[in-house]
């Protein structure tokens, strides 16, 4: 038996865009973005997925993205669950920043380091900084020290597993077909340890927006099939972008 899995980045942003620096800044879609959503709906539906729950992050791109998606499927109806451990990368002081002009002031490769490396996180936001999570109605219950100042790729992994552990597997190996709508970041997280992605190989993996990730599962969560829908020169073309944001 397998189980299926689809993993799916949120539409251009506004703050995409504008090659700003998002992380958990909640900023809404773009018209691109709600198109790229409403054709990843039209992709999954066309390859027959019927989903049976979805997850998605707090942050309004993520759940919009979703939104479209299920529409486009006539699923508006499935019950979705949200957390803030599917939430993107905390940026720290770079929220906000542009990502161009940020690598013109400190260089290109600290900028490179700030992004992509695994374990080296930005500068941290002070508690008193408007942008702290700790400021945001939403994570009011949660403790200041779990809410994250900057974050590496690394943080996003050890905060985001106990959600693949706790409530993704066990609705995978109850047979549901799961959508999880969330983040470059932490998707790239989840795509880590679902394909066994060295530290020094996760740098290079681009995750397009609005493009699904299609996976089937062993019943030990193992990976027996992984693949993006759509056509594969468009797929490339949008993980090339990404990669080239910070100019």
């Amino acid at each position: 038996m397998s189980h299926t899995l689809v993993l799916l980045r949120h539409g251009q942003s506004t703050w995409n865009l504008e090659n700003l620096f998002t992380g958990w800044t909640d900023v809404p879609l773009t018209d691109q973005g709600r198109a790229e959503a409403a054709e990843a709906g039209r992709l999954m539906a066309e390859e027959g997925l019927e989903f049976d729950v979805v997850h998605t992050s707090l942050q309004k791109r993520a759940i919009h993205t979703s939104f479209l998606a299920l529409d486009a499927m006539d699923l508006d109806w499935l019950p979705v669950k949200r957390h803030w451990r599917l939430n993107e990368r905390h940026y720290g002081a770079l929220q906000g920043l542009d990502k161009k002009q940020t690598a013109e002031q400190h260089g290109a490769d600290q900028v490179f380091t700030w992004r992509r490396s695994y374990d080296t996180p930005p500068p941290a936001l002070e508690p008193s900084d408007e942008r702290h999570p700790m400021h945001d109605s939403r994570y009011s219950h949660l403790a200041p020290d779990i809410l994250p100042a900057t974050e590496c790729l690394k943080d996003v992994v050890e905060r985001m597993l106990p959600y693949w552990f706790d409530a993704i597997v066990p609705d995978l190996k109850d047979g549901k077909t799961v959508l999880v709508a969330a983040h470059g970041n932490s998707l790239r997280a989840l795509l880590k340890h679902l394909e066994d992605v060295s530290d020094e190989e996760i740098p290079g993996v681009n995750i397009p927006t609005g493009v699904p990730r299609l996976y089937k599962l062993d019943d030990d969560m193992n990976v027996i099939e992984a693949r993006y829908l759509g056509d594969a020169e468009a797929v490339a073309a949008a993980a090339e972008a990404v990669a080239k944001q910070a100019g």
